[in-house]
Formats: structure tokens, sequence, C-alpha cells
């Protein structure tokens, strides 16, 4: 494959979905790591957007510009996935995409189903539980969202208001900003509100 050339036209809504880990074979196949379990839009999507991360200790240093590839094949290999990028012709080509990010554009995702949504979306939403009188308080904003096997289990990064109504991180014992973790299941998920950016939970929040 012939080296990209820097596109215009990059889409502006797209989501980082999984990073390329190595070659795969010896006929230009590459090996990737999706970031979450919505690989399907992986699979299914024939043009992703590749860009290269800032390296280790890079300070100032940006990553690069978004590219075009078109996908060829892919399919699943355990919790990873492999695929061929079309005019990636052998390993080496392939070895030298090592490292590089994943995105899709947001406007190619399939539409969920009613009672569905895409983790990725839950990024970003602020989480409202329980405090010890029953009243739901905010707990925090969801930071990421992981797969435990059996569920989704939503980080979330504690936050509360300050003297001035502003919110801040709760520190832990240490001075780190403190999260908790919360199924996300819905035995104690109680509303996603996606449009608001709300979770209401049952979950205790436990300062």
């Amino acid at each position: 494959m012939s080296s990209p050339s820097l596109q215009s036209g990059v889409p502006g809504d797209l989501v980082e979905l999984g990073r390329i880990v190595s070659a795969y074979g010896v006929r230009g196949w590459i090996k990737i790591q999706p970031f979450s379990p919505e690989a399907d839009v992986l699979r299914e999507a024939r043009q992703w957007w590749l860009s290269r991360p800032v390296p280790p200790g890079g300070q100032g240093v940006s990553s690069s510009a978004p590219y075009s590839v078109k996908v060829a094949r892919v399919r699943s290999q355990g919790s990873d996935l492999v695929a061929h990028l079309a005019d990636l012709a052998d390993r080496d080509q392939a070895e030298a995409l090592k490292g590089y990010v994943i995105s899709v554009s947001r406007a190619l995702f399939p539409a969920p189903d009613d009672d569905e949504v895409y983790w990725i979306d839950l990024i970003g939403c602020q989480v409202f539980g329980l405090d010890e009188q029953g009243a739901v308080v905010l707990i925090g904003e969801v930071s990421e969202v992981m797969d435990n096997g059996a569920h989704g289990v939503l980080k979330v990064a504690m936050m509360r208001p300050d003297d001035a109504g502003a919110l801040v991180p709760v520190l832990d014992a240490k001075g780190r900003p403190a999260d908790t973790l919360i199924p996300y299941v819905a035995a104690h998920i109680q509303s996603v509100d996606l449009s608001a950016r709300r979770i209401v939970s049952d979950w205790p929040a436990d300062f």
C-alpha cells in the first residue's frame, strides 16, 4: 500500500473504536483490539479512518490527521478482530500500521433498537444515585464503560458541587480523583436519557 496522503473532508463525528496491535499472517492482514464490545460497528463498516497516536513522552507532538481506508475483509479472532485493508499487500506494510487508532463515522453506526444504546454514547453522561435519605443526587460522570464478561460496568468519575455550585472531582484519601463502578444492568439502572446526558440508578451515592 502506498503512503497515504492526508485527506480533506474528514468527518466531524469520528468515534475511536479500536487500535491496530500487529500484523496478522504474511498477506497484509492486521490484528485489531476493539476499545469496547461494540465491535459490530467495526465489522460492518467498510470505511475506516486511521490516525497515528502521539508517541509516549511526545509532548507537543500531535497525532496524524485521520485518513480513510477501505476495508476488504474483517472477521472476529477471539476477543480481537483481524482485517484486510484494500491495497495492503504484505506483512511489512501491515506492521507499519501498528499502534494506529481506528475511527468510524458515527453516521455509519446502525440505529440501535428502542431499548438499546451504544455504550460509547454513555461516556460523558451524568449518573445519579441515592443518598442515605433515599434522595436522588449526583454521583458523577461516566468516564468508561467496561465489559466484565456478563454485563457492562460503568466507571464513574465521582463529582460533587463546590461552594460556588461548580462540579469538582471527589478525591480519595491520597488526594487522587475517586471513581466508582456501577453494574449496567436493569436491576440498578432505572433510566437512561441520552438527550439529557443523564442516567438514574439506585446506586448509593457514597462520598
